[in-house]
C-alpha cells in the first residue's frame, strides 16, 4: 500500500520531472536509497560506489563459517523479538555467505521454552511460548536446504549447585517428545547438548554419555555435539574483570579433554571449543592440542568462533573483524573440520540489533569473498 506521504510526493516529482528533466528523478531515487524505501526488509542502505577495503593480508586465508548457534531462549543476550518474516530474512543472509547447518543453541532455560513441552509445561511449570520456534526453524532449514542440530534443555539446576543430574532426568523426556514431533523434517540431522564445562567436572562425562546415548538410540544414530569453553584468561564470568591469573595450562587442558573424550567419544561425534576465552597468541597452541584429541578419539573438531567481543567491558557487541579474522586463520591452520559461530543473527547479521553486526559481515564477505 502506498503511504499518503509517497503518494504526494511522487505525484509532485511526475510534474516536476516534466519540467525539470531527469535530474529530479535522480534526487528521489537518492532519497529512496537514504530512507531505504523500495529495499527488502531489515536491509541497510548504503551508497552503492563499488568501493571496498584495500586488504594488506592474505584474503580467503581462514576456515569459514558454515554454522550457526540460533540464540532465542537467551541467558545474556537481548531479544531481537523477531518473528518469522525477520526469520526467513536472515536465513538468506546466512545462506548467502555460505552457512548451511543451524543449531538451537537449547531449546528452553529455566522456564522459558522454544515450543509447547507438555512435559515441561506440566513438570516445570515452564511458560507457554507465543510461537513455536522449533517448527518454524525446521520449515526455514528445510526451504534452504540446511541442516539442524536441536539443542537440549537447560533448566538452570547445574548453573546452581553444580549438579548435573536434573539435566539428564529432563532431557529423557525432551529427547523422546521433540524426535516424536519434529523429527519426520528433512532438515533435522544431529543434536547438540547444551550443557557447557571446561574442566573436569563431576558428573559431566556420565551425563553427556547418558543424553548422547539416548538422541542417537531415538534418532537412529543421528550426530551428536557439544560445545565446551577452554578455561582460559578470559574465562571471568560474574568476577567483574576481563582476564584472571589462573588460567588451565595447555598441557592440564589436555589431561582434563583426553580424560573426558575417553569417556565420550563413542556418543558425541564432534567437539567445537568456544574460541573465546584465550588470548590470540595462544590459539595455535590450544587448537593444536584439540585437533590432535579429536583425531586420536575419532572425533571431529570444530571451532566455536564467537563473533562477540570478550576484550570489552561491556557485554556483548560484535567483535573486531581482525580478532574474528586471526581465530579462523588459526583454525585453518590446525586443520579444523568445521567453523560455527556464536552467533551470526546478533553479531554479524545484516539486520542485527547493532549497527557493528552489519559492517562485520561485509568486512567478512570482502575477506572470504
Amino acid at each position: 500500500m502506498v503511504s499518503r506521504r509517497s503518494f504526494i510526493k511522487k505525484a509532485a516529482l511526475a510534474g516536476a520531472a516534466a519540467v525539470l528533466g531527469p535530474s529530479v528523478l535522480r534526487a528521489e531515487e537518492a532519497e529512496n536509497r537514504l530512507l531505504g524505501e523500495g529495499m527488502p526488509h531489515g536491509q541497510v542502505p548504503v551508497e552503492e560506489t563499488g568501493q571496498k577495503s584495500h586488504l594488506i593480508v592474505k584474503k580467503n586465508n581462514g576456515l569459514r563459517i558454515t554454522g550457526t548457534f540460533l540464540d532465542e531462549i537467551s541467558h545474556d543476550i537481548p531479544h531481537q523479538n523477531w518473528g518469522e518474516r525477520e526469520w526467513d530474512q536472515d536465513f538468506q543472509y546466512m545462506k548467502a555467505i555460505g552457512i548451511d547447518t543451524v543449531i538451537v543453541i537449547r531449546s528452553g532455560y529455566r522456564k522459558f521454552i522454544t515450543y509447547p513441552s507438555p512435559y515441561l509445561i506440566k513438570k516445570r511449570g515452564c511458560y507457554m511460548p507465543s510461537v513455536d520456534l522449533i517448527d518454524m526453524y525446521l520449515r526455514l532449514a528445510d526451504k534452504y536446504n540446511m541442516k539442524f542440530y536441536f539443542g537440549l534443555y537447560d533448566s538452570g539446576h547445574y548453573w546452581d549447585t553444580g549438579d548435573m543430574s536434573w539435566e539428564t532426568e529432563d532431557n529423557k523426556y525432551v529427547i523422546d517428545e521433540v524426535w516424536k514431533t519434529y523429527g519426520h523434517h528433512k532438515s533435522f540431522k544431529g543434536w547438540y547438548i547444551s550443557t557447557e564445562i571446561s574442566r573436569q567436572t563431576k558428573g559431566a562425562i556420565e551425563t553427556f554419555h547418558a543424553m548422547g546415548r539416548q538422541c542417537k538410540d531415538v534418532s537412529g544414530g543421528l550426530p551428536v555435539f557439544i560445545s565446551p569453553w577452554i578455561d582460559g584468561k578470559k574465562a571471568v564470568e560474574g568476577t567483574g574483570s576481563l582476564t584472571k591469573e589462573q588460567a588451565v595450562s595447555v598441557q592440564q587442558h589436555e589431561r582434563e579433554w583426553n580424560e573426558i573424550f575417553d569417556g565420550i567419544h563413542d556418543v558425541v561425534d564432534a567437539c567445537a571449543f568456544q574460541d573465546g576465552h584465550i588470548d590470540y597468541d595462544e590459539l595455535d597452541a590450544f587448537f593444536s592440542v584439540n585437533k590432535k584429541l579429536a583425531d586420536r578419539y575419532g572425533m571431529q573438531c570444530w571451532t566455536n568462533a564467537e563473533t562477540f567481543d570478550r576484550d570489552m567491558p561491556i557485554r556483548f557487541l560484535p567483535i573486531k573483524f581482525d580478532k574474528l579474522r586471526l581465530k579462523l586463520e588459526a583454525a585453518k591452520r590446525c586443520h579444523y573440520d568445521k567453523a560455527i559461530t556464536f552467533e551470526f543473527s546478533h553479531f554479524m547479521s545484516p539486520q542485527s540489533a547493532y549497527v557493528q553486526a552489519h559492517h562485520l559481515y561485509e568486512r567478512y564477505k570482502e575477506y572470504f569473498f
